[in-house]
């Protein structure tokens, strides 16, 4: 079985914190996606940061976060924004 830790982007913190925030395998945090994983880690973290968000996202998407598209950053980029403490 794969683990959060086997997803690109996703190191022992963040995997610790998708836990704590109720995601404990990759197909959970595929289905939930990367904005509601955000979310979540952000009720019990506000220094939760767009480059986390990224993370989840590349994480989800089976990519580096620096590989994403432009579209999808500045639609994350809005999202953070919109959701900001």
């Amino acid at each position: 079985m794969e683990t959060l830790e086997a997803m690109p982007n996703i190191g022992k913190a963040v995997g610790q914190q998708l836990r704590r925030a109720g995601v404990e395998t990759p197909e959970q945090l595929r289905e939930i996606g990367s904005r509601e994983a955000w979310l979540r880690i952000q009720g019990f973290d506000p220094s939760a940061c767009y480059n986390r968000l990224c993370a989840l996202e590349g994480a989800v998407q089976g990519i580096r976060w620096h590989g994403l598209s432009e579209k999808d950053k500045k639609e994350l980029k809005e999202f953070y924004r919109e959701h900001q403490l």
